[in-house]
């Protein structure tokens, strides 16, 4: 089994909600949104487990939303660009 360091915890969904201020049904709707970017683990009993990279991709989408205006299509073309962006470096 591999040992998790502390800071790469994965956390439920009411947790990765408190830490990034987005409400759990926001969460949810987001998860199929943005399927392609947010795509949290789920438990064997189907509880979700956002990992520190969900956590950051859900400030990436509140970014785009709330403080850019993008519509959701548009966030979506925005962050396949920067995975395109980073995969091409």
């Amino acid at each position: 089994m591999e040992k998790r360091q502390k800071g790469d915890q994965a956390v439920s969904i009411s947790v990765a909600a408190s830490i990034t201020g987005v409400e759990v049904h926001t969460l949810r709707y987001w998860e199929r949104e943005f399927e392609l970017f947010l795509n949290p683990d789920r438990t064997d009993g189907g509880q979700r487990r956002y990992r520190p990279q969900d956590i950051q991709t859900v400030f990436s989408i509140k970014r785009l939303l709330r403080d850019e205006m993008f519509s959701i299509a548009g966030a979506r073309r925005h962050l396949a660009k920067s995975i395109d962006l980073n995969h091409a470096a």
